[in-house]
């Protein structure tokens, strides 16, 4: 059957060596090298990837007032920043990032927004389209030196240019202060990174606020200042520094924040002191706050206010969270040494899902993410949920993800919850010790972040529904028209399709490095690498691609090339196979290989018929015809045959002969790179006992030739089938093409009745069948 349907079968005497296609590439070659693409190396930036001997970056420190109005919902405070110089510029002005503007009437953002009006909308809908009628932006109310002097200044929508009164020089310092005040926006009507939630049936506040501070712009040996506008996708680029952060809130709040808390004899109760200190050596959470406690602080309002004092040591940023309805818990993990203290802050409508999960996925993604990138050095590791899908700062994020108001919650719901708490509690990695510039290229941040997130899901449960991560997961995105997409080095602001482009593709790419390019070994040495060297400083595209190049002795320009910077997608295809033998030139042998394949050969129609339709042929009514090749069998061996042979095998070496009769099988296999991504080719070859053989071969067998290459495989017994990435390991966009003879790959459809209203989750149904038992009163059986 095999032999029927490949494109061609035959027996020939075979001449070992390469089979090599010339070089016809169209365009651009896709093993040239990077070397234009990426920046010249030098004393900051080696080609090696690390950071050079005269690597600098700038420091910024502050000390933050601020007080929150539960009543109007308003933000005021002021900050002292002291900017330190140490690059080798002289600066005249300082470049400060507003980053709330982005809420102001007049934003860009809320200018060049674009969008339709339906003929039926939700409100939420109409609220997007409103959102110029509410006014959240800064109000600088003063930016003056340390000491009260004034300082000309420049707003310039989301960013703020301070003229020095002097020059600030390297290895100076100057500390200026400013005075601001904001409205907080509502995150059920204007989703933006931080806000509040209102809660109707308490009448209470949940906030989690950030960017509510003017904070430095980063300015760097790359670009100079990264002054770029805040639009909305492209995030935060930031300076480190030591934070001392104070937050005056209602004196019923529980404030959780960036940082080590510095009075807890003032803002805490004696009984939660305790529970925290117990917190410091469990191994699962305890809690600070109780669900009863929260409770009874929603109802019974207190008055006055609370000051809590923040403190934090090199960071970035710093973010914070408030609201009289937290219940609070924590456990503490040791990771090389150190300890950190994990915890959340939930409203009672997060649980059970949050009093479960949550302060163990803080801890888990901790110890994982250190395993894999660098330890984690920052003393707490918090989880805070509010109605934001996830944001994250400093050793504190922002998380959705709450059960129905029964208490159940679906499959989806569950897992969405875990994966977006690794998620934002993972970004303390990248980019907030790892520091990418987020404002020019989101895939630093979130696609590095969302392919460790993919490890720490696959070691939180085996079978781990990770949504990003697997190369099959990206194929209905790859397979879009390229006018929907963008390359993944495309500006953050500029990117099509923001979720597979700037969090899947790129987590996608590592994912086939580590499994199908490079190996695990390799890939983690070098991914590792990368983070220690970058760790509290601000890399960029060129550190990682040569990093990773560079510690692993992989050379990956194709790589970073088709995956990084074009729209190609990965569609290879065996157009066909071609099978030969070797020639014994044994008769005996071939002989018999000649009459078994006479044998089999079906006769034609034509010769079916005649042996119905003419009885007798003119030779079978006169024998006298017949001569000698009438009894002529060409498949039968003669001595004169078995000596030509004895004759040729003599005129062999040992070697040689060994060759000859090993009986090996010669498949030329004939493949194209349809889709223009070049991927190592995968190929498993299926034998006639059932048995299958899986060969790697590396991406640069299309170095030749970038669209067409044929591959000879040699094998000791027939092969019954050949197929292309049989493990889905390469995001290969069209599996009907992958294999020779080729499968019928079976589409389905679902056919479904429309429903007016959300089908209840299996916790639902079970409960409602306990509630009900069949009639009859028998049990409805046991539960799962």
């Amino acid at each position: 059957m095999f032999r029927n349907l490949l494109l061609a079968a035959g027996l020939a005497t075979l001449t070992a060596g390469p089979l090599l296609a010339q070089n016809t590439n169209s365009g651009t070659d896709k093993f040239k090298q990077l070397d234009q693409e990426l920046p010249t190396p030098n004393n900051y930036r080696t080609a090696s990837g690390a950071p050079g001997v005269d690597y600098w970056q700038q420091r910024a420190d502050y000390n933050i007032r601020v007080t929150l109005d539960d009543n109007k919902q308003s933000i005021k405070g002021s900050e002292d920043i002291t900017y330190t110089n140490l690059s080798p510029d002289v600066l005249t002005y300082l470049w400060v990032q507003l980053d709330q503007n982005i809420l102001d009437k007049n934003s860009i953002t809320t200018s060049t927004q674009v969008g339709e009006v339906k003929d039926k909308m939700s409100f939420q809908a109409m609220e997007y389209l409103m959102r110029s009628d509410f006014d959240g932006g800064f109000k600088i109310e003063s930016v003056a030196m340390k000491g009260g002097k004034a300082l000309k200044h420049t707003i310039n929508h989301t960013m703020m240019r301070v003229d020095l009164p002097q020059p600030l020089r390297p290895k100076q310092a100057v500390t200026f202060s400013i005075a601001w005040h904001y409205n907080i926006n509502d995150q059920l009507k204007i989703s933006e990174r931080s806000g509040y939630e209102f809660f109707p049936d308490d009448k209470n506040y949940l906030y989690e606020i950030a960017q509510f501070y003017p904070r430095m712009a980063v300015y760097n040996d790359v670009r100079g200042w990264q002054h770029k506008q805040f639009l909305g996708s492209g995030e935060f680029t930031l300076p480190f520094g030591d934070y001392r952060v104070s937050i005056t809130a209602p004196a019923d709040h529980v404030v959780g924040a960036t940082g080590v808390l510095q009075n807890p004899d003032q803002v805490l109760t004696a009984t939660q002191r305790k529970r925290l200190a117990q917190a410091r050596g469990a191994k699962k959470p305890v809690l600070i706050v109780t669900q009863m406690e929260a409770e009874r602080a929603e109802q019974k309002r207190a008055s006055g206010t609370k000051t809590w004092t923040y403190a934090a040591k090199n960071v970035r940023d710093f973010a914070w969270a408030s609201s009289r309805k937290f219940i609070w818990d924590a456990m503490e993990i040791e990771q090389a040494g150190n300890p950190v203290l994990c915890m959340s802050y939930y409203p009672k409508e997060g649980n059970p899902l949050w009093g479960k999960y949550s302060t163990e996925v803080v801890a888990h993604t901790i110890k994982t993410y250190s395993k894999h990138t660098i330890d984690y050095e920052y003393p707490v590791a918090i989880s805070v949920h509010g109605p934001v899908g996830g944001m994250e700062y400093p050793m504190i994020c922002f998380n959705g993800g709450r059960p129905e108001k029964d208490g159940t919650y679906s499959a989806d719901r569950k897992y969405g919850m875990i994966s977006v708490i690794i998620h934002e509690v993972g970004h303390n990695f990248f980019p907030m010790i790892i520091n990418s510039d987020e404002r020019q290229w989101s895939w630093m941040d979130e696609g590095l972040n969302t392919f460790v997130q993919y490890l720490t899901e696959q070691e939180w449960e085996r079978g781990y529904p990770s949504r990003r991560g697997e190369p099959k997961n990206i194929v209905e995105y790859m397979r879009t028209d390229k006018s929907l997409q963008t390359p993944i080095m495309t500006n953050s602001e500029s990117v099509l399709q923001f979720g597979p482009n700037a969090y899947a593709k790129p987590a996608t790419g590592l994912n086939i490095l580590r499994e199908t390019v490079m190996g695990r070994e390799l890939f983690d040495h070098a991914f590792k690498t990368y983070a220690q060297r970058w760790a509290y400083k601000h890399p960029e595209p060129a550190d990682f691609f040569r990093t990773m190049e560079d510690a692993s002795g992989t050379d990956l320009d194709w790589f970073w090339r088709g995956w990084f910077y074009t729209t190609d997608h990965t569609d290879l295809s065996i157009e066909g196979v071609k099978w030969y033998t070797v020639d014994s030139k044994n008769p005996d042998i071939e002989n018999a290989k000649r009459r078994e394949l006479l044998n089999s050969s079906p006769q034609t129609l034509s010769q079916q018929r005649n042996l119905q339709d003419i009885k007798k042929t003119l030779v079978d009514e006169k024998p006298e015809l017949k001569d000698f090749y009438n009894n002529y069998d060409p498949t039968a061996t003669t001595d004169a045959d078995k000596a030509r042979y004895q004759k040729y095998v003599n005129s062999l070496s040992p070697e040689q002969q060994s060759r000859l009769n090993a009986g090996l099988h010669f498949y030329e296999v004939d493949l194209r790179n349809l889709g223009g991504l070049t991927m190592p080719i995968i190929v498993q070859m299926t034998y006639e006992d059932g048995k299958t053989e899986l060969v790697n071969i590396p991406a640069e067998i299309w170095r030749k030739n970038n669209e067409h290459v044929t591959k000879v495989f040699i094998t000791p017994k027939p092969v019954v089938s050949f197929s292309l990435d049989p493990y889905l390991e390469t995001a290969d966009t069209d599996l009907s093409n992958n294999s020779f003879p080729r499968k019928l790959a079976p589409s389905r459809f679902e056919l479904y009745q429309q429903q007016q209203q959300a089908a209840p989750n299996p916790m639902q149904l079970q409960q409602t069948s306990q509630q009900n038992p069949p009639a009859g009163g028998g049990s409805s059986g046991g539960t799962n």
